[in-house]
């Protein structure tokens, strides 16, 4: 059975950026199960996974557009200092906190200014490209729910 639309996939992959820094990988661990077609992983990488039989491996470089996207400048937002947590006054530092709707929002100290800190809510891997090394460990047809 092949990778296709409304199969349950399962993989194992490691995935580095450019400069060959590893960023996550599940080898050796529980597999990633996915619905394929379903927007469940990047696009470009269920792409590539498409048509994919059990046992089959592939090294498959992902420019931005077709993962995480290029960094939006408009992601970026001045606060006042007094809104970030003392632990987290630092670039780099990950914040989490709440839209006024109450939706969880991730974002990265990217510059500590004298009154302000600037805040990325770009994902983290966003304007990076991605460099899977992935293997279908199975394939099967996507339980009836």
């Amino acid at each position: 059975m092949n990778v296709a639309a409304g199969k349950e996939v399962s993989i194992e992959y490691t995935l580095k950026l450019e400069d060959d820094s590893l960023v996550s990988t599940n080898v050796g661990r529980e597999p990633l199960v996915y619905l394929h077609g379903s927007n469940q992983v990047v696009s470009g990488l269920e792409q590539a996974l498409a048509g994919m039989s059990v046992g089959e491996s592939k090294k498959v470089t992902l420019p931005p557009d077709k993962s995480y996207g290029l960094v939006d400048m408009e992601a970026f937002r001045e606060v006042d200092k007094d809104q970030i947590p003392a632990d987290a006054m630092h670039v780099g530092a990950q914040i989490q906190g709440r839209e006024g709707d109450g939706e969880v929002v991730h974002a990265r100290v990217a510059e500590i200014r004298e009154n302000s800190v600037v805040l990325d809510f770009n994902h983290p891997l966003a304007g990076k490209t991605l460099c899977f090394e992935v293997k279908v460990l199975d394939v099967q047809d996507a339980p009836a729910h």
